[in-house]
């Protein structure tokens, strides 16, 4: 039976017989489901949400009001083909709210676990946001973003087409972001800089005292030491090996756009 019987189904919502809805899912008043639309176990949309085709939820999302996912691209180049919004288990969108699907035939738009995205942003075709990312009022993510777990983007921050965020980053309010973010590492200012290590972020995630030492260091080696990049790469791995370093060279190799500097 597509509508598992435990859901509850507002009188004036509207659910296409082509969607499944899982048990105990709460959908409200003048809310729309269409064809080809999954809503896992547990999950509440609050009145007027509108999912659209080809739209995947997981369990125990919240969905407020007003929010509209698996809209059609922003993208000159989208043909209307079938492409897909997928998003996890566990995640929070906040009121008016717009994610798109992919572009491409087939692409998808990937959303993650147990993220916080607040209100009134975009999150553009064919992002991929990982797990406990937090994404504030007014940001705008734009096509082919990829954003790694834990990551923090405050409000009103705008994100260049296939600029990459690094695990636990925090990116200041504002900010525009026109290049690659490495991980562990606080940004802020109109044109994004580095201003040393997100510590907040890093022991709220458990990171202990030795840790944060061998990211400090790798932060001194990378913005502070003048060496050039490769070489201040080739030093962290030589005098600071850790799972962290180790994660922070490897995403600063497989930059295309470049990083932000200090």
């Amino acid at each position: 039976m597509p509508i598992d019987p435990s859901a509850q189904v507002a009188p004036t919502a509207r659910v296409h017989p082509g969607a499944v809805i899982g048990p105990g899912v709460i959908i409200g008043d003048f809310s729309i489901i269409e064809d080809e639309v999954a809503i896992g176990a547990g999950s509440r949309l609050e009145p007027y949400v509108y999912v659209k085709r080809w739209t995947t939820l997981g369990e125990r999302n919240q969905i407020s009001a007003g929010t509209v996912l698996g809209t059609d691209p922003l993208d000159k180049n989208f043909t209307g083909a079938r492409s897909y919004l997928k998003i996890g288990n566990g995640n929070i969108i906040r009121e008016h709210y717009t994610i798109s699907r992919g572009t491409a035939p087939e692409s998808e738009t990937v959303i993650g676990d147990e993220n916080y995205i607040m209100t009134s942003g975009h999150i553009a075709h064919n992002c991929r946001i990982g797990n406990r990312a937090v994404i504030a009022s007014c940001a705008l993510v734009a096509g082919y973003v990829d954003v790694e777990d834990q990551a923090f983007i405050s409000g009103g921050v705008v994100i260049h087409q296939y600029s990459r965020i690094g695990r636990l980053a925090m990116i200041g309010g504002n900010t525009r972001v026109n290049s690659d973010l490495p991980p562990f590492f606080l940004y802020t200012d109109f044109n994004v800089a580095a201003h040393g290590l997100n510590l907040v972020g890093l022991k709220r995630a458990g990171f202990g005292e030795a840790d944060i030492t061998a990211l400090k260091a790798a932060y001194r080696l990378l913005y502070r030491s003048g060496l050039k990049l490769e070489d201040a790469l080739q030093r962290i791995e030589t005098e600071i090996p850790t799972e962290h370093t180790r994660h922070l060279v490897a995403f600063i190799r497989s930059s295309k756009r470049g990083i932000a500097r200090e």
